[in-house]
C-alpha cells in the first residue's frame, strides 16, 4: 500500500470515528479529523460528558459494525451558504464557525487546520463558493477527502488514547477532546506497532529517570525546570565532555557568555522580532536596562569575535560553548526532558570564509558521524530550506548558495537524505541530522546551520589578504542538540542499560560474605587506577561496594534493577584465586584480578 491509499484510508477511519461516537452520543459536537503519523485524530465535543479508556471498547465495536455494514463514501458539494444551514440544523457550531470563515475569507482559515479537513472548492485567499462533503451511511461531515472507495477498505486500527485540545490550538478557545487512534493496512503491521508502543512505555524517559535516580522535578521549582541528581549529573556531564572532545579535535575552543543580557542583543540579530514572546524578561533595580534570560548563544558568540580585529590568516575563529539557555514554552508543551525551559546545548560557532565552507562543514559531519555512530544510532539527513514564507532574513540570492553548498557535503559525505521547504532556521537553511532509535523511532537532534545573516546584521568583517574589509560566514552547530532532549533519546534508547563509559555508576563489587572484605581493598585499588580512554579520554572509573549483610541473590537483583552495566561477584573462592566473577548483560565469567583492568577497557 502506497502513502496516499495509507492517508486514505487513515482519513477515513477518522470519519468511522466521528460516526460511531455521534452514533453513541447523539449530541456529540465535532472539530476537526486530520490525518497523523501512523494513524488520525478526531476533536470531540461532549459537553460534560468525558470520554475514558473505558469507552474505546464500544466506539470500537460501534466503529466495527459501520465497517462490516459496508457503506460507500459519497462524496458531494454544496454552496457555503446551504452548508452554514446544514451546520447551523445539525447543532454543529465548530463546523458553522470553519464554514463562515471560509465564506469570509476562503482559504486563509486553513492554516492552522489539517486542509483536508476543508472542503474547499476554491484556490487563494477568495472566498469560497462551494464546499465539499462527504458521506457514508447516515453520517455526513466537512470533508475535502480523500476518503476509500468503502468503508470495509481500511484495514486494522485500534483507538490509542485521549487527551485535552483547545479548538483551533488557542487556549482561548474550549477544549475540546482530541481522540487518537493507530491504524495499518494489515493486522500484523498493527500488531507490530503496538508491541513497539509496549516497548515504549517501559523504556519511557520519565519512568526510567525516576527509577534510575537520573532527574528529578519540583512544584517549587517550576515545570519544565528539571534538577539532575548526582546521577545524573555524570550522565549529562560524561555526555557534554564527549561531545567538547570532538569538536576540539577540529580545532574549537572554549568561550563563556552570561546567562542574562540586554535584549538590543537580540533586536540586531532579528531574534526578538521572530521569538521575542519566548524570552524570560529580567527587570534591573540598578538600570533602565531591559534584560533577558539567554534563549540561545549565537549573538554572544558574534560579539566574542567583534570584540577584536580579525585578519583572514586568524579565519576559520571556531567557538563551543556548552550552556544553558532559557525559553519561555507553553506550559501545555511541556514534558520529561523532551522539551524544557531550561536546555543545555553544546552549541558551536564557526566564522569563516567562503573558500573554508566546504572544509568546515565537512569536519561538523564528520563529528556527528562519529558521535551517532558511538551511541549506536542510525543517521540520515534532512537538508532544510525556506520556503516562499516572508519569515525569512536575508537575501534570496544568500539562501540559494547557502542551500546549494549545503546539498554538495551532504553528498561528498554519501549522507542518506532529503529535502523539507520550510524547516530552516529564519537566518539561514539547516542540515537537519535525524537519528533512528532502537525502536525505529525518528529524533532530530544534531544541526549544522549556514548563516550570511547575523555577520551582516551584526556588521562582522574581517581584513582579506589586499586589506578589504569582507563580511564572514557563520556557521552553527550542534551535536547532541538540546543536552535534555538528547538525554531523553538516550535513555529510552538504551532502556536505562548505558554503555559502560557512560553509566553513572559503572561496576558494582558485590561481596558474599565478609572473609572478602580485605581483598575488595584490592579490588578497589585497581579500579581506582583504572582509566578508560575510548571513546572519552580519561574516564575514570565510578563504582561502589555492596557489602551489606544480604543475600547475593538479592544484591544481584539490586544492581540488576540499576542497570549497573558491570558486577563483580566476590566469593572466598576468588580470593583465592586472585580472580573475581565478571557479570553483565552479556555474559558471566571469571576474570584473573591482574587481567581486570584490561578487560573492562574492552567492554
Amino acid at each position: 500500500m502506497n502513502n496516499e491509499q495509507l492517508h486514505a484510508m487513515r482519513h477515513s477511519l477518522a470519519h468511522i470515528t466521528a460516526a460511531a461516537v455521534q452514533r453513541l452520543w447523539p449530541e456529540a459536537k465535532f472539530g476537526v479529523g486530520p490525518v497523523v503519523e501512523n494513524g488520525f485524530y478526531y476533536d470531540i465535543d461532549l459537553g460534560e460528558k468525558k470520554i475514558s479508556e473505558d469507552n474505546f471498547g464500544k466506539i470500537e465495536k460501534a466503529m466495527r459494525g459501520i465497517i462490516a455494514y459496508g457503506d460507500n463514501f459519497e462524496r458531494f458539494e454544496l454552496p457555503i451558504d446551504d452548508a452554514i444551514a446544514w451546520a447551523k440544523e445539525g447543532n454543529q457550531p465548530y463546523k458553522e464557525e470553519l464554514l463562515n470563515d471560509l465564506k469570509r475569507s476562503g482559504t486563509t482559515v486553513a492554516k492552522d487546520l489539517d486542509v483536508n479537513e476543508l472542503g474547499l472548492a476554491s484556490d487563494g485567499d477568495a472566498a469560497v463558493e462551494m464546499v465539499s462533503f462527504y458521506k457514508n451511511g447516515n453520517f455526513v461531515d466537512l470533508c475535502r477527502g480523500p476518503h476509500v472507495a468503502n468503508t470495509k477498505d481500511v484495514g486494522a486500527f485500534k483507538l490509542l488514547r485521549v487527551a485535552g485540545a483547545y479548538w483551533r490550538g488557542n487556549e482561548k478557545n474550549p477544549q475540546m477532546q482530541r481522540l487518537y487512534g493507530v491504524a495499518f493496512a494489515t493486522q500484523e503491521e498493527l500488531d507490530e506497532y503496538l508491541e513497539r508502543l509496549e516497548q515504549a512505555k517501559l523504556r519511557d524517559h520519565r519512568k526510567l529517570g525516576k527509577e534510575l535516580d537520573i532527574y528529578a522535578t519540583s512544584p517549587l521549582v517550576g515545570v519544565g525546570l528539571p534538577l539532575f541528581t548526582p546521577r545524573g549529573t555524570v550522565l549529562r556531564d560524561i555526555m557534554a565532555q564527549y561531545s567538547n572532545q570532538l569538536r576540539q579535535a577540529h580545532g574549537f575552543t572554549k568561550v563563556w557568555t552570561p546567562h542574562i543580557t540586554k535584549k538590543e542583543l537580540y533586536e540586531t540579530s532579528g531574534h526578538w522580532s521572530k521569538f521575542g514572546d519566548e524570552l524570560f524578561l529580567v527587570t534591573s533595580q540598578e538600570t533602565s536596562d531591559e534584560m533577558v534570560l539567554k534563549p540561545m548563544n549565537c549573538p554572544h558568540h558574534t560579539q566574542i569575535f567583534a570584540s577584536r580585529p580579525r585578519s583572514y590568516k586568524d579565519m576559520p575563529i571556531r567557538y563551543l560553548e556548552t550552556t544553558t539557555d532559557y525559553r519561555d514554552e507553553k506550559t501545555g508543551e511541556l514534558g520529561g526532558l523532551n522539551r524544557v525551559r531550561s536546555l543545555t546545548q553544546d552549541d558551536s560557532h564557526v566564522f569563516c570564509r567562503q573558500d573554508q565552507i566546504e572544509d568546515e562543514i565537512n569536519g561538523l559531519l564528520a563529528s556527528v558521524r562519529e558521535l551517532y555512530k558511538t551511541i549506536d544510532m542510525k543517521l540520515r539527513v534532512r537538508l532544510s530550506y525556506r520556503d516562499s514564507g516572508d519569515g525569512y532574513l536575508g537575501e534570496m540570492e544568500l539562501w540559494e548558495s547557502a542551500q546549494a553548498q549545503l546539498k554538495a557535503a551532504v553528498i561528498k559525505n554519501q549522507l542518506e537524505y532529503f529535502e523539507q521547504e520550510g524547516e530552516a532556521a529564519f537566518y539561514g537553511p539547516k542540515i537537519d541530522f535525524m537519528a533512528t532509535d532502537a525502536l525505529g523511532r525518528e529524533h532530530q537532534l544534531a544541526t549544522a546551520q549556514l548563516d550570511f545573516v547575523q555577520p551582516q546584521r551584526f556588521g562582522l568583517s574581517y581584513t582579506d589578504k589586499d586589506s578589504q574589509a569582507q563580511q564572514p560566514v557563520m556557521i552553527h552547530c550542534a551535536l547532541l542538540g538540546s543536552i535534555e532532549r538528547f538525554l531523553s533519546v538516550f535513555i529510552e534508547h538504551t532502556a536505562g542499560w548505558f554503555p559502560l563509559w557512560a553509566a553513572p555508576e559503572q561496576v558494582r563489587i558485590l561481596t558474599i560474605n565478609d572473609t572478602v572484605l580485605e581483598y575488595v581493598e584490592e579490588i578497589k585499588a585497581i579500579l581506582r587506577d583504572t582509566v578508560l580512554m575510548q571513546p572519552v579520554k580519561y574516564n575514570e572509573l565510578r563504582f561502589t561496594v555492596d557489602s551489606r549483610n544480604e543475600s547475593l541473590g538479592k544484591k544481584i537483583r539490586e544492581a540488576t534493577t540499576w542497570k549497573i552495566p558491570v558486577q563483580l561477584i566476590v566469593g572466598p573462592k576468588d580470593k583465592e584465586s586472585r580472580e573475581v566473577s565478571v557479570r553483565t548483560q552479556a555474559s558471566e565469567q571469571k576474570v584473573s584480578l591482574v587481567e581486570l583492568p584490561e578487560y573492562l577497557r574492552g567492554l
